[in-house]
Parts: structure tokens; C-alpha cells; sequence
């Protein structure tokens, strides 16, 4: 392995470890504010550092979009996942609303097939078949304890996935930075809307009011540490390529059980724990099975 790769992983996993710390800051704020606002709280403090960032090291050309519409239906999956997500860490264990997410992968796969034209292989197939079979532990005691709300972190799943497609469709269509960007400001309408239709629809827990100044703080700690947990899976992928970073993303769910049980004392059980594990190697079949395409000679 060369060192250009070893660095890559270590930054990707990196990246990855902080997006769970993220999401732990988040289920902080559990009775303390809506989760939809916190949710449009937190996008709308990424957008506007982004934005800061990108004016100062790109021209304004860089906020004008090749595809608006492609821009904006990035945005409405984006925005789509995050509310899901963020709801679903509000009410259920981190590790458990964690370990349903990681179904994308697999969403991804079967979704390539008709909105990509790319061909399902059998291994995909194989590959849902398993997930599915570690949903249903996952799923085994959160669906009666918690009902409907139990599938949220699938929902979540499902437009994470339709989001990543989105960006393979986009691709080269701007800098890092600007993509960043066009997908947070994309999320924002949808996020100010379903902010403020909980809070006019009558839930208690979806109620909006003047946020204390701890919960603006705490969705800036999430904005900061998920744009630098971006920017450093960035970099691993520039440096060890796609294929060699994308297990490295399940070092997400070991940080998300650590931090459930070290700082919510929350502890998944075995089935769950067991469900998770086999949700995990199908996104690992999925990535031996992946044709590997010859890494690019590094130059840093």
C-alpha cells in the first residue's frame, strides 16, 4: 500500500468517526428544540459559511449552476435525508438509527439500474437480500416499541441515496466547494417549509420558538464538524481513491454505538447489534464486488 493510500484512509476515517460525533451533538438537543428546526438551523449556518468560503476563493461565476434543476433536486434529497435522520435520532437509539441508514449503499445499487442505466448485477441483488434480512433484525423491537417512526432512518436512507445518484449525474459540474454549496442552499426551502409546517401542525415536540443560544451553538458544532468531515473524505478519496475508501465509512457506526453508549447510556441489543453487522457486509459484498478501476499515480 502506498503511502499516498494509508494517509487517504486515515483521512476518510477521520472524516467519517467526526460525522457520528455530529450526530451525537444533535441527539443532544432531543425535548430541547424541533428537530425540523434544528435541522434547517444547522443548513442554514453551512450554507452561509460555505458561501463565505466559496466567494472568498472562487469568482461569483462559481454560484451560478450549469443544471439548476438537477442543483435543486440535490437539495430536496439532501434536505429529505436530513429530516428523517435528525427526527429519527431524536427518538430512537443512535447506533440503531445508524446502522438502518447504511442500507444506501444498496439503495444506491438497485436505483443505478433504472436512473442510470447502469446494469444490476447479480451481487447487488445478493447484496439487497442481505440487507433486507438485517433490517428486519434491526427493525424486530424498534417497529412496536416506536411504531412508524422506527422507519424514518430508512426513508432517510432512501434519499441519501437518490441524493448520492444526483451527484454522480452532476458530476463536473463545479468545484468541491460549489457542490457543497448548491446542495445546502438547494435543501434550505424545504427545510424552512417543514420547519414551519411542524410548528403549525399541532405536535407539541415539533413546536418552534426562540431557539436558546445553546442549541444555535450546538447546530454550529454540527456544521462545522459535517462540512470538515466532507472536506476530509474528500481528501481520502483524492488520495486512495473511491474503492479503497468506501469501507471505511462504516467506522461511523462503531463511533455511533461508543458515543450512544458513553454519552446517552444507551446500549443496542444483540439482535440489533447482529442486524447491524449483517447490514454492513452486504455494503461490503457490494464493494468486493465492484470492478476496481487502476488508482492514478499520486503527485503529493
Amino acid at each position: 500500500m502506498q503511502a499516498s493510500e494509508r494517509s487517504g484512509i486515515l483521512l476518510a476515517m477521520s472524516g467519517f468517526a467526526l460525522l457520528s460525533v455530529g450526530d451525537a451533538v444533535i441527539k443532544t438537543m432531543a425535548g430541547e428544540f424541533s428537530p425540523l428546526g434544528v435541522a434547517a438551523i444547522r443548513f442554514a449556518i453551512g450554507a452561509i459559511g460555505l458561501s463565505i468560503l466559496l466567494g472568498a476563493s472562487e469568482d461569483r461565476r462559481a454560484f451560478r449552476p450549469t443544471d439548476p434543476k438537477l442543483q435543486a433536486a440535490r437539495g430536496f434529497c439532501l434536505a429529505a435525508a436530513s429530516l428523517c435522520f435528525f427526527s429519527a435520532v431524536f427518538v430512537m437509539q443512535l447506533a440503531t438509527a445508524m446502522a438502518l441508514a447504511f442500507v444506501s449503499p444498496v439503495i444506491v445499487a438497485l436505483l443505478s439500474g433504472p436512473l442510470l442505466g447502469e446494469k444490476v448485477r447479480p451481487a447487488v441483488w445478493l447484496a439487497s437480500l442481505v440487507a433486507l434480512a438485517g433490517v428486519a433484525l434491526v427493525l424486530r423491537p424498534n417497529l412496536a416499541l416506536l411504531g412508524w417512526a422506527a422507519l424514518l432512518p430508512l426513508a432517510s436512507a432512501f434519499f441519501f441515496a437518490l441524493m448520492i445518484i444526483a451527484n454522480r449525474a452532476s458530476a463536473g459540474q463545479g468545484s468541491a466547494l460549489s457542490m457543497q454549496v448548491f446542495v445546502q442552499i438547494g435543501a434550505m426551502p424545504l427545510l424552512l417549509i417543514a420547519a414551519f409546517g411542524g410548528h403549525f401542525s399541532g405536535v407539541e415536540g415539533l413546536r418552534l420558538g426562540p431557539p436558546d443560544w445553546t442549541i444555535v451553538a450546538r447546530c454550529a458544532v454540527v456544521a462545522v464538524t459535517a462540512s470538515t468531515a466532507h472536506w476530509l473524505a474528500y481528501l481520502g478519496t483524492q488520495r486512495a481513491g473511491a474503492a479503497t475508501i468506501a469501507p471505511t465509512t462504516y467506522v461511523q457506526m462503531l463511533v455511533a454505538t461508543f458515543m450512544g453508549w458513553w454519552w446517552f447510556d444507551d446500549m443496542p441489543d444483540l439482535l440489533t447489534l447482529i442486524g447491524a453487522a449483517v447490514i454492513i457486509g452486504a455494503g461490503l459484498l457490494l464493494w468486493w464486488s465492484t470492478p476496481r478501476e487502476p488508482l492514478a499515480q499520486s503527485t503529493d
